[in-house]
């Protein structure tokens, strides 16, 4: 298009922006318009897209980080042809597909969810990521940011990170306009201070007016014929540009004009203009490696540490499975993933101390096929929560997987404890949690969240523990194991990973009093095994749940949950981490949180009425 009819185009966007939010009564048009011309341009004459076939290998990606924008974005599917004028108007409307921020599980465009501002930029670096070293293919990566996300600390770790693996396939325009929810952005409309900043990470910098569709177009050519680096585009824009009653006003944010007839009217009048985008080159995607798997095998008796089990069927996952990608956050050494590094090194990547881009380039990499699994410490997944929840919402199929849980790591102390990791992960929407208790298994249930959806976390721990099971061993997602049974247990201990040997110490100790207890291994947090438990507690009248792990959320109350259909509750009674530990040997932690088999043993004798006379 010539420049006239971008700047057509560009009013268009912003009419459609206007009447979608009218049509709603809500919704953000003001941020819309002002990235109206940057949306023109990049529509009209460098986005190479195949609209009817948006998983094509081809295409060029693009997020709309600032989320919020929503109305813009489908203003230009709308111009696209994707969707049509109806439909533009079933903006925020039930059952509508246009909702108030985009996600893929409705529009098939969509590349990632956004709305939590500073994702879109992270979760862009790590498609960019998957486009350079795994689909190897030039498609490129279009990200819209708005200048209040600037702020966030995953912008720069994106930043950091995109400079780092010199991603010149990735552009981010910032839509620079200055204000933001409640008033003016922090730097307002100074471009020089964003330049500065991405210029210090290593990237390649344009600062343009965002009106003058001229520049913005030598801007993006700009952008395209940069090597080795990525380029970010630095637009100064005018909120609700175009229309007096709300252009560079402040107090307009996140609400419809206050006249869109006016509004519509002062731009120009409605306009029905058409884009035919640029076809992707033809691609084929590479075939990627499927092979029989052969997990590694322990045997029975052997002292084996979960992460190293982790480490070894997630390297053997690897050979079987050529989609199959690991990051870390620079702590491959303890979490493990350093063998499949040593195996796999082409799709190993290293994400260094920035778990909220480390999650986002999971994600990123998971849109474009790949199957990520991402390790860190149990702790510090906590930093990159709401990229988890975000996640969810993407419908991405994830696995990440957590080290050095509970007070069982001993002498590093709380920082380093994942003591809210299982009630942080089963609050996810539609998760899948997993804590094994010995390396068969752990090697067992790595394979298994391959074929799993949405978000899958595995725990692991640091100590070694001794091999329960055989190799051959199955262990179901959704299931659990009895480990100790008889018609004459008086009560269950529910317990997972390092607890289980702790309850299968106390009821060998308790058998020897002549009090029979069940041991059930719930290596499946959710979904737990719920008619097993319901079993136990209609056979044994009461269930004790051992976790290392704080009370709220874990597996105590995932086994709460297995009696709220209803039906009489059993006597419960939990064991879980209720102090602030510090340092200390293993034994001397679990046995201080009270959920060693010493302390297993007392609540059981407790429960049943008898005690031990020396």
């Amino acid at each position: 298009m010539n420049n006239d009819e971008l700047a057509e185009l560009g009013q268009q966007l912003r009419v459609d922006s206007v009447r979608a939010a009218d049509a709603a009564a809500s919704g953000h048009p003001t941020s819309s318009m002002s990235a109206a011309d940057l949306m023109a341009v990049l529509l009209a004459n460098h986005l190479r897209y195949d609209f009817e076939r948006p998983d094509h290998p081809a295409n060029d990606r693009f997020i709309l980080s600032k989320g919020h924008a929503s109305p813009l974005m489908y203003s230009v599917f709308k111009a696209a042809g994707a969707i049509d004028d109806a439909e533009l108007l079933t903006f925020r409307k039930l059952g509508s597909r246009l909702e108030g921020h985009p996600t893929p599980r409705r529009l098939p465009w969509v590349e990632t969810a956004t709305g939590s501002l500073g994702q879109g930029f992270p979760v862009g670096v790590g498609i960019a990521l998957a486009g350079k070293r795994l689909d190897h293919s030039d498609y490129r990566v279009w990200v819209v940011c708005g200048d209040s996300e600037m702020a966030e600390g995953s912008v720069w770790e994106a930043a950091e990170a995109a400079a780092y693996d010199k991603l010149d396939n990735l552009t981010v325009i910032v839509d620079v306009n200055r204000l933001g929810q409640r008033g003016q952005t922090r730097h307002g409309h100074d471009l020089d201070a964003y330049a500065r900043r991405f210029q210090a990470f290593g990237w390649h910098t344009v600062e343009i007016d965002g009106h003058d569709v001229a520049a913005i177009d030598r801007a993006y050519s700009e952008a395209e014929s940069t090597k080795d680096r990525p380029t970010a585009i630095i637009a100064r824009t005018l909120k609700g540009k175009g229309v007096a009653a709300v252009e560079d006003k402040e107090g307009k944010h996140g609400k419809p004009l206050p006249d869109a007839a006016e509004a519509i009217e002062e731009l120009g009048g409605p306009r029905d203009i058409r884009v035919h985008v640029s076809e992707p080159p033809a691609a084929t995607p590479e075939k990627v490696a499927h092979e029989p798997l052969s997990l590694p095998r322990f045997d029975k008796g052997e002292e084996v540490a979960t992460r190293d089990a982790f480490g070894k069927a997630l390297a053997a996952l690897g050979t079987a499975r050529g989609d199959v990608v690991a990051l870390d956050g620079e702590v491959g050494d303890s979490t493990r993933t350093g063998v499949f590094a040593e195996e796999h090194p082409e799709r190993f990547f290293e994400s260094f101390i920035a778990e909220q881009q480390m999650v986002a380039s999971a994600v990123g990499m998971s849109a474009r096929g790949w199957l990520p699994y991402a390790s860190t410490f149990a702790a510090f997944f906590s930093r990159a929560y709401d990229f988890v929840r975000m996640a969810s919402i993407s419908d991405a199929g994830i696995n990440l997987v957590g080290s050095h849980a509970g007070v069982a790591i001993g002498q590093d102390g709380p920082s380093q404890m994942g003591v809210e990791d299982l009630a942080m992960f089963r609050s996810v929407y539609g998760s899948t949690v997993l804590y094994p208790c010995d390396a068969n298994q752990t090697a067992r249930l790595v394979a298994a969240m391959a074929d799993l959806d949405g978000i899958r976390y595995l725990r692991t721990s640091r100590g070694e523990s001794p091999v329960i099971y055989d190799a051959d061993e199955e262990f179901p997602v959704g299931g659990s194991k009895v480990l100790r049974s008889s018609e004459e247990d008086r009560l269950t201990v529910v317990a997972a990973g390092v607890t289980v040997q702790e309850a299968l110490t106390a009821a060998d100790k308790l058998a020897e009093e002549g009090i029979k207890v069940r041991v059930i291994d719930l290596y499946s947090v959710k979904p737990v095994d719920v008619e097993t438990l319901r079993k136990a507690a209609d056979d044994t009248g009461c269930l004790v749940t051992v976790e290392d792990h704080h009370e709220e959320g874990g597996i105590g109350d995932a086994v709460v949950e297995a009696f709220t259909d209803g039906r009489p509750v059993p006597r419960l009674v939990r064991l879980a981490v209720r102090m602030m530990p510090g340092s200390a040997a293993p034994d001397e932690q679990l046995h201080a949180a009270g959920i060693d088999a010493a302390n297993i043993a007392a609540t059981a004798r407790l429960l049943v009425g008898e005690a031990v006379v020396s």
